[in-house]
């Protein structure tokens, strides 16, 4: 749904209009005075993050503070020393950080 900025020519306020689509009929009508003289003007906007953006962005410094935060993140150190020496991870270790990137515990620190 568009959100759309006018600016009243009369008392110089700025109303917000909502509207189903883009192709909406709109009759500014100020939210202040009920002056009928409004200009648009443009909007400020937000940009959304995708779930791989955040990902990227942590993966990105293992010394921020928020890298650890995302589950995902938990073993990435493990993994890359085995792929750096190119081995194979055992599937103990395997299961062990995807249960963790789950929210399970480890054995021994479930206790």
């Amino acid at each position: 749904m568009p959100i759309y900025e006018f600016r009243c020519d009369g008392c110089n306020q700025v109303s917000s209009f909502f509207t189903r689509s883009i192709n909406s009929p709109l009759v500014p009508v100020c939210q202040h005075c009920q002056g009928t003289d409004m200009q648009r003007r443009m909007s400020s906007f937000t940009m959304g993050k995708t779930t791989g953006s955040v990902q990227a962005q942590n993966s990105a410094n293992p010394n921020s503070s928020e890298y650890y935060s995302d589950p995902r993140n938990i073993g990435h150190n493990v993994e890359e020393g085995f792929k750096r020496f190119g081995m194979d991870m055992p599937a103990s270790i395997k299961d062990t950080i995807n249960a963790a990137r789950e929210g399970e515990l480890p054995k021994g620190m479930d206790t």
